[in-house]
């Protein structure tokens, strides 16, 4: 069975997508300080930790993080710290000049692991997964054919989007690169400020 109000849901995550949160963040600050074919699997983690969370919410723990929701005010926290250990990482990375065939040592796993981070603590996915995508669904049909179709179209706008965001930092990253440690530190100074406006205003009660 085809979701309800599908044109409705495509909106909402569109809109959601292109406004420039945490993970648009992350993927910019990858693509200037390292390149997009290694944030390509920045993306890859993001994607994949958004599966999972709507899968746990939807089919196995939604009830449970609506009666405890201080769980999702520990995992505000832990994803605050997260950050910032990525603003620190971002800092004191060693970024090779365009004119320098020096490679980043940083891993693909690292960069997944990034993404996963970022997007598996966040609260705000957890929130989305358990009111709006879950408000999609008619428990009373097919639920699994509708959460497929869902979450592949979240799954594929959320990449799409990603890339277009890393692609534009692409295209302002030739002459950024000629001064890494500016770089650098304008790329943790986002990641600090995201997290100092995080720890301000997301609070969170119940679904």
């Amino acid at each position: 069975m085809f979701p309800s109000d599908y044109l409705i849901f495509l909106q909402i995550i569109l809109f959601l997508f292109i406004t420039p949160g945490l993970p648009r963040v992350v993927i910019v600050s990858h693509t200037l300080n390292y390149g997009l074919k290694k944030s390509v699997w920045t993306a890859v983690g993001d994607v994949n930790a958004n599966i999972i969370q709507g899968i746990l919410v939807v089919f196995l723990i939604g009830s449970f993080l609506s009666d405890n929701p201080q769980i999702l005010y520990y995992l505000k926290w832990a994803g605050i710290l997260y950050i910032v250990y990525l603003a620190y990482d971002t800092y004191t990375a060693k970024i090779s000049s365009i004119n320098s065939r020096e490679q980043s040592t940083k891993s693909i796993l690292s960069f997944y692991k990034d993404g996963f981070m970022v997007a598996g603590l966040s609260p705000k996915a957890i929130i989305f997964f358990g009111t709006i995508f879950s408000s999609f669904i008619n428990f009373e049909s097919n639920v699994f054919s509708q959460f497929i179709i869902l979450m592949i179209t979240y799954v594929v706008l959320d990449f799409l989007t990603l890339m277009i965001y890393g692609m534009a930092a692409e295209k302002i990253s030739i002459w950024l690169k000629s001064k890494p440690k500016v770089l650098n530190t304008i790329s943790a100074c986002v990641l600090l400020i995201i997290a100092l406006y995080v720890a301000a205003t997301q609070n969170f009660s119940s679904f």
